[in-house]
Formats: structure tokens, C-alpha cells, sequence
């Protein structure tokens, strides 16, 4: 694999920018998946998608930040590419466990409908851990555009 030039700024502008898109769809797409959704009222329903997208948009740069202090370099992305991918995802998701488990057992600041699976083990809903695979990958792999180097 040959990366076609993007550099570490450009990279993360497009990581970033894709992490809005992808969060603020996210956030809106399975807001039915929360009580919210049936008590409400539509201002109140925007106003969490909109807040939560820009919390996903602060642990989706820390995470990258993480992982790029940890194990990027000044080639990033051009080297140690799949490592600070592989720990960015998994800073993210680790956070969201804990973020999942610490607003809905610990303060009660939202809760799942009925609508919502939940992974036995963790306690945490099936959606949101979904959110942050899916979408840092599709990020992280949009943020380099790769070319055959055949």
C-alpha cells in the first residue's frame, strides 16, 4: 500500500470531519433507541443529538490524540498506521463503556427504551458500541486515501 500523500494535518482534518458526519447521523438515527425519544419534547431530542454528537467529536480527538502520543510518529499516518487505528478505536470504545455504564447505572442521566439491545455482560447498549467500531474505522480509513502501488 502507497499513500497518496495526505500528511498527519490533513488526515486528521479528514478524521475529524468524518467523525462529525458519522456522530451527528449516529446520534439522530438511534435516538429512538432512548427513553428521551417517547417523553421528549422535539427541541429536547435535537438539543441531546446535537450535544451528544459534540461529545463524540471530543472523544473520537482524544482518542486519536491518545494513540498518536502513544504510538504515532511525526510519519503518522504514513507509518504506524493500523496501530494508532487499532488504539484509537479502542480508546474510544473503551470510554464508551464506561461512559454508558457510569449515565445509566451510576447518575441516571438517560436510559434505554425497550427498543434497545443490551450486551449482557456490560450492561451497555448494543448501538453505542456499535458507533464506536463502525464508525472510527470508516473514519480512520476515509481520513487516508491509499493507492494500488501496483
Amino acid at each position: 500500500m502507497v499513500v497518496v500523500e495526505p500528511g498527519w494535518l490533513n488526515a486528521l482534518r479528514r478524521y475529524l470531519i468524518a467523525m462529525v458526519v458519522g456522530n451527528l447521523i449516529w446520534e439522530f438515527a438511534h435516538m429512538p433507541l432512548y427513553t428521551l425519544w417517547e417523553n421528549g419534547t422535539p427541541r429536547e431530542i435535537a438539543f441531546a443529538a446535537l450535544h451528544c454528537t459534540g461529545g463524540d467529536v471530543l472523544i473520537a480527538a482524544s482518542a486519536l490524540l491518545a494513540a498518536l502520543i502513544v504510538f504515532g510518529s511525526s510519519q503518522w499516518p504514513e507509518a504506524n498506521y493500523r496501530l494508532v487505528g487499532l488504539a484509537t478505536v479502542l480508546t474510544g470504545l473503551g470510554y464508551t463503556v464506561f461512559s454508558e455504564w457510569l449515565n445509566i447505572e451510576v447518575r441516571e442521566a438517560w436510559a434505554y427504551s425497550d427498543l434497545m439491545p443490551v450486551i449482557p455482560v456490560i450492561g451497555a447498549g448494543l448501538s453505542p458500541i456499535l458507533q464506536w467500531i463502525v464508525l472510527p474505522i470508516i473514519a480512520l480509513w476515509w481520513a487516508v486515501p491509499w493507492e494500488d502501488p501496483s
